[in-house]
């Protein structure tokens, strides 16, 4: 029961029911598990991580045509490996009960927090990152001492059946099982009562996925998108700016939920900064053609999406820049986009209105910073902000007058990586947030607890009530 393929008949909903049915009624036989437990199970995660690494770089290299495994091996498997061993370290003291300071008229009783396990909580992992989207939060459902059913993305269909076998070789089947189906079986599963469902992918998707879940008023952790801007503050190294940005659109070839969705950089300074840009995709990508360091765009229909976002941009007029000197055109066969650079395109393009998620990346001038600041708050609160300066005053002014669900500061992506920072988005980039302790949280129940001390006052306050309690309450209220 590990591994579940799920055709769209009814049988395969009640196949789906009696494998949360067996996984509920587990965790009721076990409903707060020991430390050591935990710590076993998390153990069995990464050993399932560290003895299939080279079949999992395979499975995700088929799904999308061609995945640079180097991109796997750091942006998937270590991110995993690494929040596995932090948890590890830090679970005893996050499953300690936390003390509370107590009202001054309720000593010497004592308040605490002790954090619950929920119980069977609910996983959709998206297509471009689904191992470390899927691993990742079920790092956190298991420190918190929760068992799980995962939905893999039909997109990777060879990643998902190859996790759904490896989670039924390494777990038993009443503590992890792994869905695998189409978007169907994914609106089934989010209907499940489970006690926590955490979505990761559009915020299309996540709009049906939250209709689904409220059937069951379960509560939800959407980690959806957005366009996440880069601002480049005036006077700041344009080369330096230009190299970091690059790279972090690059990876997976701009299929990241965080990576740099468009520029903001000074009026004037645009085709230098595309040069720059130019300059660091040619300098580690120096055969874009063939280098097996760049990912592919992972299905026909997202790379026609891409194409028709160049094309109406270049029908409005707007000029384009291939950022690769070596690779100028898209190959439809492989899939394989280069980078390309868009210089100021209108509000109206879909380029501009909808999350790119591929290689493409606007460049715009802006006037000043207070201009650069309205531009980004004037739209839908993104799921991350980059900002390089060296200036703290101004540094500082952004963090206070934007929203974003992380920020880097001159860099890109890094935030995701702190262990020790929840991640997440803000309106309509996401709510909720994972990773670390914030991951504990969101699938503990963070029960309230008050100790009551066997001298106290209560008998004070209870009926029947004369001229004490009077004195007493005036005191109180006084």
């Amino acid at each position: 029961m590990g591994t579940v393929e799920l055709p769209n008949t009814e049988a395969a909903q009640s196949h789906m029911d009696a494998v949360y049915a067996g996984l509920k009624s587990a965790f009721a036989r076990e409903p707060f598990p020991a430390e050591r437990v935990r710590l076993q199970r998390l153990a069995a995660l990464d050993r399932l991580l560290r003895e299939n690494a080279s079949a999992i770089e395979q499975a995700i290299n088929y799904d999308f045509g061609h995945r640079s495994s180097h991109e796997t091996r750091l942006l998937e498997l270590f991110p995993c490996l690494e929040g596995i061993r932090h948890a590890k370290g830090q679970l005893r003291r996050w499953m300690r009960a936390e003390r509370r300071p107590t009202g001054r008229w309720f000593h010497p009783g004592r308040s605490c927090l002790v954090p619950q396990p929920l119980g069977v909580v609910g996983i959709v992992a998206p297509w471009n990152y689904p191992i470390f989207l899927a691993a990742g939060p079920l790092i956190c459902a298991l420190a918190a001492g929760n068992r799980a059913l995962l939905k893999m993305s039909e997109f990777t269909p060879r990643t998902g059946a190859l996790f759904a076998e490896l989670a039924a070789r390494y777990f038993d089947h009443d503590l992890i099982a792994v869905v695998n189906g189409d978007a169907q079986v994914g609106q089934a599963f989010s209907a499940l009562p489970f006690d926590h469902l955490l979505f990761t992918g559009s915020t299309a998707v996540g709009h049906h996925v939250m209709r689904a879940a409220s059937g069951n008023l379960t509560p939800v952790t959407l980690e959806l998108g957005g366009k996440s801007p880069a601002i480049v503050a005036p006077g700041y190294p344009l080369a330096r700016a230009a190299e970091r940005i690059a790279v972090g659109k690059a990876m997976n070839a701009g299929q990241t939920c965080i990576a740099p969705d468009y520029v903001l950089i000074p009026q004037g300074q645009e085709r230098e900064f595309v040069a720059a840009l130019g300059a660091t995709i040619d300098a580690i990508y120096p055969q874009l053609a063939t280098t097996p360091d760049y990912t592919h765009i992972i299905n026909s229909r997202h790379f026609a999406r891409l194409a028709g976002y160049v094309d109406e941009a270049r029908a409005a007029g707007c000029e384009t820049i291939a950022l690769s000197s070596r690779m100028p055109q898209p190959d439809a066969a492989t899939r394989r986009m280069p980078p390309l650079a868009v210089l100021n395109p209108p509000a109206g393009l879909a380029l501009m209105r909808n999350e790119i998620f591929g290689p493409l990346l606007p460049v715009i001038g802006y006037q000043s910073l207070e201009q650069a600041i309205e531009f980004v708050t004037a739209r839908p609160r993104p799921l991350a902000l980059y900002y390089f300066d060296g200036d703290a005053g101004r540094i500082a002014r952004v963090l206070r007058t934007t929203h974003a669900g992380g920020v880097t500061i001159n860099d890109t992506i890094m935030h995701i990586a702190q262990d020790e920072l929840p991640f997440g988005g803000v309106g309509a980039s996401g709510m909720g947030s994972y990773h670390g302790k914030a991951g504990f949280d969101t699938f503990s129940a963070l029960k309230p607890v008050f100790h009551q001390s066997r001298l106290n006052g209560l008998g004070l306050f209870k009926p029947p009530y004369g001229r004490l309690f009077e004195r007493l309450v005036s005191l109180l209220m006084h």
